[in-house]
């Protein structure tokens, strides 16, 4: 008895100390609703898609740009080791009497200016200096143009991908909405039994010191009370945990208390009508929407490799200057400009087979596509029709175990009445409060079933976003 006494006492102290704790932080009272606005502008993945949005618009420009005329600037410089010689045949003039074939004329070797051109001539200077402007602009160029449009389904691709991952945080956050509240409830359930079994224990305590019963019912009902203690503690820390959770999907500082505005009886009223209201359309769900665009992706693709056979055609324009000089006296420098337009035109004929290959490649990767989405949507029939199954079982349990717990809690009144004249017995009492316990455990269950099998159901459909969004 004394080593349970302390067992209680560091039992206490450490609650004492939780609630403590707690009081030094701020709380926060939450709707289903109001925790859904949070999750959607706090959490860190909502953001990390958010900005791959906003890079992929930065990737659909810079497509665009180049569409645009490319223009640069250049300079170079380079020093002349070896100077370059240059050799020429010289027709010489008839009328002059000189030989054309070997070019000698009388008085003049060589046949310019008295330069032996037999032996070559030196050209250039040390120093060459050139710099300017180019620009080149497309004219006519499909790929480019499919590229474009390319990038465009991308986005796309990227905004429903953003999408999936609002509508998962949806899902998480409300089966972590539900959750701490099955377990308040779940330890609310344990409370009430925790309570009775006190109340028992102190009854057979004034009945022992009436002479009524002995001392081992006494010592029997307050073993009862300590081992339904851990159930209690751990049943608190589920609690604690299931905050712990919500608070992570929020994005909120786990320090921050957490409190909910309903219970699970709340949603009782509304399981009934949300039952006979199903809608199981999947022309919200984001797998097929995320496959429908991916095929539109790669029929674009295909497109940029057919258009890779049609010719392109470019402008193109230069202005540079250009000096070349023997010394760094730049201020005696001559510059000579020298400028030019005109267009390319480029006429694929033969690569050694790759674009068809490429060709038929993405062909088979659309095929492909087509059999995954068929698989895929069998798959979602299946998983929607599990999910009403489970929410028509759910909603049939929690009928049924709302009955149950009223008979119970009937059941266990008569015993009480029955134990306190002393016709009934501590173990048909025990067993009165189990059953009560069990039942209401049962009926806070089926509620919770329900909420997350209509939770997962809404995931698959891509409803819960949707709904999140009107409310908005």
């Amino acid at each position: 008895m004394k080593n349970l006494k302390k067992i209680l006492c560091g039992v206490c102290c450490s609650l004492f100390s939780l609630s403590m704790m707690a009081q030094s932080f701020p709380v926060l009272t939450l709707s289903l609703e109001k925790a859904l606005e949070i999750a959607l502008s706090e959490n860190p993945t909502i953001r990390v898609a958010d900005k791959e949005i906003e890079r992929k618009d930065y990737s659909r420009k810079e497509a665009i740009g180049a569409l645009l005329p490319v223009i640069e600037a250049s300079g170079q410089y380079s020093r002349t080791l070896q100077k370059q010689v240059m050799y020429m045949d010289m027709d010489m003039d008839t009328e002059t009497g000189g030989d054309s074939e070997s070019g000698d004329q009388e008085g003049d070797v060589g046949g310019l200016g008295g330069i032996d051109m037999s032996k070559g001539m030196k050209v250039g200077r040390d120093n060459n200096w050139n710099g300017g402007f180019s620009m080149s602009l497309p004219i006519i160029a499909p790929a480019l143009w499919k590229n474009i449009q390319l990038t465009q389904i991308d986005i796309e691709q990227t905004l429903e991908a953003a999408r999936a991952s609002r509508i998962s945080l949806v899902n998480q956050v409300e089966k972590a909405y539900y959750n701490i509240l099955n377990a308040e409830d779940s330890y609310n359930v344990l409370l009430m039994s925790y309570d009775n079994a006190k109340l028992n224990a102190q009854n057979y305590r004034d009945k022992f010191k009436q002479g009524l019963v002995s001392e081992y019912d006494v010592l029997r009902s307050e073993v009862q009370v300590r081992n339904l203690e851990p159930g209690l503690l751990q049943a608190e820390n589920g609690v604690r945990l299931a905050k712990l959770q919500l608070a992570v999907l929020l994005g909120l500082d786990v320090n921050i208390g957490i409190e909910t505005e309903t219970k699970l009886a709340d949603y009782e009223e509304l399981l009934y009508r949300d039952a006979l209201d199903l809608d199981t359309s999947l022309q919200h769900n984001t797998d097929l929407k995320q496959m429908e665009i991916q095929e539109r992706l790669l029929e674009k693709t295909l497109q940029v490799q057919q258009m890779s056979y049609y010719p392109t055609l470019s402008a193109t324009a230069n202005y540079t200057w250009m000096s070349m000089n023997n010394d760094f006296k730049f201020s005696q420098y001559r510059w000579t400009p020298y400028s030019s337009v005109g267009i390319a035109l480029s006429i694929p004929l033969f690569q050694g087979g790759t674009r068809y290959f490429k060709e038929q490649q993405a062909k088979i990767g659309i095929e492909q596509l087509k059999y995954q989405r068929d698989d895929l949507e069998r798959n979602l029939r299946m998983q929607v029709q599990a999910a009403q199954d489970n929410i028509a079982q759910s909603v049939k349990q929690v009928a049924s175990n709302k009955e149950g717990v009223r008979q119970a809690e009937k059941a266990y009144e008569i015993m009480q009445k029955s134990f306190e004249i002393g016709s009934a017995t501590f173990v048909e009492l025990n067993d009165a409060d189990l059953a009560l316990t069990n039942s209401r455990l049962a009926y806070n269950q089926a509620i919770y079933d329900y909420l997350t099998a209509k939770a997962e159901l809404n995931m698959i459909l891509g409803k819960n976003i949707v709904e999140v969004d009107n409310n908005k």
